[in-house]
C-alpha cells in the first residue's frame, strides 16, 4: 500500500489515505499527496477520458503488456526446463564398474578380475531375451571391465585415469538446449525458419530503426525537430504570452491530433465562440493583436489549434462534444511544447521572454487567458465573479493570498450574494486555498562556503529559505536558527556535494526506501489540464537595467523537508534552495533581481532585490584580521551579547586567546576558536514583493 492524503477542512490539514499498487501503476504522481476537492469542472467526463489518453500515448500502458508478456514468455521457458528430461553423465569410477572395494590390493583385483571373465567373457556367455540382452551390449559390458582392471593395473592407463578422469585420456563433451517438440517435429521446420525469417529479417531492423529515428527526430524536451525549428523563428525578445500561444500552435504535434478531416471541421464555429463581442469578451483573452494573428492565418491545422487554445484558455463553451473534446486534447501538447520554448528563451537570456514562458506554462495549467485574475484559480469563480470581489474599477488584480487575508466577513460580502457564490462554493473555494502550495521566501543572501567575505571569482552560493505556506494559513514564528546555513564539515563530501547522508542505524548502508522518498508539493489542482501535473518552482537571478538573466534557473521539484509530519499535520519545514555560480572578476556591489516563478499557479511568484557585495581580496583579508582582534572573547560578557546579536550560532569568528610569548612558544595557543561564520556580509534580509 502507498499513502496519500486528504485535507480535513476542520483542522485545515493533510490527512493520509491508503491507496493500492493498482492506483500506483496507473497514477503517474501517485506518491505525492492530494489536495481535496469535490469540484468538478464542465465536461469532466471528457478530462478524464483525455487524461488516460495521454497516459496511452505516453505508451506507458504498452510498456507494462510488453514488460508482463516477457515474464509469461521466461516462465515458460524456466517451465520447458523443469519437465524436460535432464541427463546427467555418470562420473567413470573403475572400482564401480568391477563392483570391487577401494581397499583392495592389486592381487585382489586380478583376481577378481579372473572371474568376471569366466562369467562375462562374450565366448563364455549367451544373450538373455529376458533381459533384453543383445552380443552388442555383452560386447561393450566386457570392453567396460577390461579398461577398468587396467586402469588399475597398467600404469600408462592409470595415469590417464588420474589425470583426465578416464582410460582413454581426456573426453569431449557436448551441450543441448531442450526445444519444444512441434519445433524440431517434421514438416515443421520451414515454418520455424520462416519465424526466424520474420523476426531477424523484419522486426529486429524495424525496431531498431524506429528507435533510432525516434531518438534523432526529437528534442530532450520531447518535442518533434521540426516543431523546434517552427518555435525558434517564432522567437522575439519582447515577445508576451499571447505571441507565446500563437508560436505553440505552430507545433508539428497537433497534426497527429488534427489529421484528415479534423483539420476544417467546426473552425467557423470555433472563432464564432472565441471572437464574439460582448460582456465575457475579456475573459476570452484575446486582445485585438491576438484577434488580427488569428484572423490573417490560413484555414488549416495551425488555425484549428490556436482557435482551440484560446477557447481552452477562455473556458469558452463550443456546443459540440467534439470540439470539447479536442479542446482538452490540445492543452498538453501545448505544455510540452512549452516547455522547448522556454528553452530557447533561456539560450537568449531576455528576461522578457523568459518570465513570459513560464507565465504561459501556468496559463495553460490552469485554463486561465493571459492577465487575467488570479482569483478563477479557485472553484466556482468566473470572470464576472472575480471583477465584482475585486472591484469594476479596479486597475489590477487580486490574488488569492490577498484575497485569503482579509477577514472572513470581508470575504463573505465580496464573494457571496446575489448572482454571485453561495454559501457552500464560498466554503469550497475557501477550503481548497489554504490547500495551494505557496512557497514563502523567508530570507535571502549570498555567501561563499568557508568564507566570511565574498572576492573576486570566488565560487558564490546564492541561498533561499522559504517554507510552504497555504494562503490564509497562518504559520509559528520563523526559528532565527533555520534562517541560519551553517557550512558542512570538513571531509563531508556528501553535504559538500549536495547528496543525502548515510544511514547510521543500518550501518553506513543505503537508506530505507521511506528515508529514500521525496518530499514532493501537493498535486497540482488543475481541474481543466487533462495530465497530472507536479508543481515545481524557478529560481533565477536577472539584471533589471540590461533586461538578461546572468544566473541560470534552479528547477525545484522536490523539497528538502517534509511537508507532513506521520499525522498529516503541515510541518512548515523550512527549505533551503541554493544557486552556485561564479562571482565578478571586480570587486565592487551589484544589484541582482532574484525571480522565484512556479509553473502550476498563477500570481504566486515572488520577486526580490538582492545584492551582491564582492570586496578585494586584500581589503578582506584586512576586515578579518581587524575582527580577530576587535571582536570580545565568548567568555566574556561582551563576547556572549556579540553572540546573541548575531544570531547565537557559535559560527562567529572566536578570538584567538591573548597569549603570552612563552605560552605560545609552548604551543598552547587556543586554536579552537579558527571557526568561520557561514555567512557573509552580503546577507540580504529583503521583504518579498509577490507578483
Amino acid at each position: 500500500m502507498s499513502t496519500e492524503y486528504n485535507y480535513d477542512e476542520q483542522v485545515c490539514s493533510w490527512r493520509p489515505k491508503m491507496r493500492s499498487y493498482a492506483d500506483i501503476l496507473q497514477d503517474p504522481e501517485s506518491t505525492a499527496p492530494r489536495i481535496l476537492s469535490d469540484f468538478k469542472p464542465p465536461h469532466a467526463d471528457l478530462i478524464e477520458g483525455q487524461k488516460k489518453k495521454q497516459k496511452r500515448r505516453e505508451r506507458k500502458l504498452k510498456r507494462m503488456v510488453a514488460v508482463i508478456v516477457g515474464y509469461l514468455l521466461m516462465g515458460y521457458m524456466v517451465y520447458l526446463i523443469a519437465v524436460t528430461a535432464k541427463t546427467i553423465p555418470k562420473i567413470w569410477d573403475p572400482y564401480d564398474i568391477l563392483g570391487i572395494s577401494r581397499s583392495a590390493s592389486e592381487k585382489q583385483i586380478k583376481s577378481h578380475y579372473r572371474r568376471l571373465s569366466l562369467k562375462f567373457h562374450p565366448d563364455k556367455i549367451r544373450p538373455d531375451p529376458a533381459l533384453n540382452q543383445t552380443v552388442d551390449y555383452l560386447n561393450e559390458r566386457f570392453s567396460e571391465l577390461t579398461k577398468a582392471f587396467k586402469a588399475l593395473t597398467d600404469e600408462e592407463i592409470r595415469n590417464n585415469y588420474i589425470q583426465y578422469g578416464h582410460p582413454d585420456g581426456k573426453q569431449s563433451f557436448s551441450m543441448s538446449i531442450a526445444l519444444p517438440k512441434f519445433l524440431i517435429s517434421d514438416g515443421n521446420g520451414k515454418y520455424v525458419l520462416a519465424v526466424y525469417g520474420l523476426l531477424l529479417g523484419v522486426l529486429l531492423p524495424y525496431i531498431v530503426g524506429k528507435w533510432w529515428y525516434g531518438t534523432q527526430s526529437v528534442t530532450k524536451e520531447g518535442v518533434l525537430i521540426p516543431s523546434a525549428g517552427n518555435l525558434f523563428r517564432e522567437y522575439d525578445e519582447k515577445i508576451d504570452e499571447g505571441g507565446i500561444i500563437c508560436a505553440l500552435s505552430s507545433g508539428e504535434e497537433f497534426k497527429e491530433v488534427l489529421n484528415g478531416d479534423k483539420a476544417e471541421y467546426g473552425l467557423a464555429k470555433i472563432e464564432n465562440r472565441i471572437l464574439a463581442n460582448g460582456e465575457t469578451r475579456s475573459s476570452r483573452g484575446l486582445t485585438e493583436k491576438e484577434r488580427r494573428k488569428l484572423e490573417d492565418m490560413d484555414s488549416g491545422v495551425r488555425r484549428k489549434v490556436l482557435g482551440l487554445l484560446w477557447a481552452y484558455l477562455g473556458r469558452v463553451e463550443l456546443g459540440d462534444p467534439v470540439l470539447e473534446d479536442e479542446k482538452f486534447e490540445v492543452a498538453p501538447i501545448a505544455y510540452t511544447l512549452n516547455e522547448a520554448f522556454t528553452a530557447i528563451a533561456l539560450a537568449y537570456c531576455n528576461t522578457d521572454a523568459i518570465l513570459s514562458s513560464f507565465r504561459t506554462a501556468q496559463n495553460i495549467v490552469q485554463a486561465m487567458p493571459p492577465n487575467s485574475s488570479p482569483l478563477l484559480q479557485l472553484p466556482h469563480i468566473t470572470e464576472r465573479i472575480a471583477q465584482v470581489i475585486e472591484g469594476i474599477s479596479s486597475r489590477s488584480h487580486m490574488t488569492i493570498q490577498q484575497f485569503m487575508g482579509l477577514t472572513d466577513e470581508k470575504r463573505r460580502k465580496l464573494a457571496v450574494g446575489k448572482e454571485l457564490l453561495t454559501e457552500d462554493q464560498y466554503k469550497s473555494a475557501v477550503t481548497i486555498a489554504k490547500q495551494l502550495p505557496l512557497l514563502r521566501v523567508e530570507k535571502a543572501f549570498f555567501k561563499v562556503v568557508g568564507e566570511r567575505f565574498i572576492t573576486p571569482g570566488s565560487l558564490v552560493q546564492f541561498v533561499v529559505k522559504g517554507r510552504i505556506v497555504p494562503p490564509g494559513v497562518t504559520p509559528p514564528e520563523v526559528n532565527k536558527l533555520d534562517l541560519e546555513d551553517i557550512d558542512p564539515e570538513e571531509g563531508d563530501l556528501d553535504a559538500l556535494h549536495g547528496r543525502k547522508k548515510k544511514n547510521t542505524k543500518t550501518g553506513g548502508q543505503k537508506d530505507s526506501p521511506a528515508e529514500d522518498k521525496p518530499n514532493l508539493p501537493p498535486v497540482t489542482l488543475a481541474p481543466y489540464f487533462a495530465l497530472d501535473h507536479s508543481p515545481r518552482w524557478f529560481i533565477f537571478l536577472a539584471d533589471s537595467k540590461q533586461g538578461k538573466m546572468v544566473v541560470p534557473p534552479y528547477t525545484v521539484g522536490s523539497l528538502e523537508k517534509e511537508l507532513f509530519d506521520e499525522q498529516g499535520n503541515q510541518t512548515f519545514a523550512m527549505q533551503t534552495l541554493k544557486i552556485q555560480f561564479q562571482a565578478p572578476p571586480q570587486a565592487g556591489e551589484y544589484s541582482f533581481v532574484m525571480h522565484l516563478i512556479s509553473d502550476s499557479y498563477v500570481g504566486m511568484d515572488t520577486k526580490m532585490e538582492v545584492t551582491l557585495k564582492v570586496d578585494e581580496i586584500a581589503k578582506a583579508e584586512e576586515m578579518a584580521a581587524e575582527d580577530d582582534i576587535s571582536e570580545p572573547d565568548e567568555d566574556s560578557l561582551a563576547g556572549q551579547m556579540n553572540a546573541l546579536k548575531s544570531g547565537g550560532l557559535g559560527g562567529a569568528s572566536v578570538k584567538k586567546s591573548k597569549k603570552t610569548k612563552e605560552e605560545t612558544s609552548d604551543d598552547e595557543s587556543n586554536t579552537d576558536g579558527d571557526e568561520e561564520t557561514s555567512e557573509t556580509d552580503t546577507d540580504t534580509d529583503t521583504d518579498t514583493d509577490e507578483e
